[in-house]
């Protein structure tokens, strides 16, 4: 089966091709998407769009950020955060909080035309006071997992992919492809 996975981030699409490890295809479109904090509402709004494009299945995955303090703001709006105010300024607009935890979630949604399934991945952690680390992307450099004392963009890749939100939902998708494929 052809299946196509729908980003423009080159980080995503690496990181999911090696989870995944499937030989699937990458197609990078703008897409409308709809505005929300609820990742499962945007990823599966936009599968419907991309499939309504491409005619083939595709994988689309859509990532939030739930910070307590800010009752769950951004949300899946932390992709347009990180693009405009940076992990920087979301550290500044923090400061005056005590409460530091905070939820990263990865939804992450195959359809065909008929099908729709989605798959989530949730990690418990806090914010980080100052950005700290190099590897990684979007939010990994304020965020640490519960029970970690590094950021994902602190951790090397194997040590982040062993217990990220994206690995839990990747694992999930992983599990329904190859039943579907059997």
């Amino acid at each position: 089966m052809e299946v196509y996975f729908i980003t423009s981030n080159r980080h995503k699409l690496e990181e999911v091709r090696k989870i995944l490890d499937m030989n699937i295809k990458s197609r990078s479109i703008e897409l409308d998407e709809i505005q929300g904090i609820d990742a499962a509402t945007v990823a599966i709004d936009k599968a419907k769009r991309a499939y309504a494009i491409t005619r083939k299945p595709v994988i689309v995955e859509d990532t939030a950020l739930y910070i307590n303090a800010l009752k769950g703001f951004p949300g899946a709006l932390i992709k347009f955060m990180v693009l405009t105010v940076g992990c920087t300024g979301i550290c500044r607009m923090l400061r005056p909080y005590t409460d530091r935890e905070a939820t990263a979630e990865a939804c992450i949604v195959f359809y065909d035309g008929k099908v729709l399934k989605h798959f989530s991945g949730r990690v418990d952690g806090y914010m980080s006071y100052t950005v700290r680390g190099r590897n990684g992307f979007g939010f990994d450099s304020i965020f640490i997992p519960r029970g970690q004392s590094k950021t994902f963009a602190e951790m090397g890749e194997y040590e982040k992919n062993r217990i990220s939100h994206r690995m839990k939902a990747v694992l999930k998708l992983k599990r329904y492809m190859k039943g579907r494929l059997a």
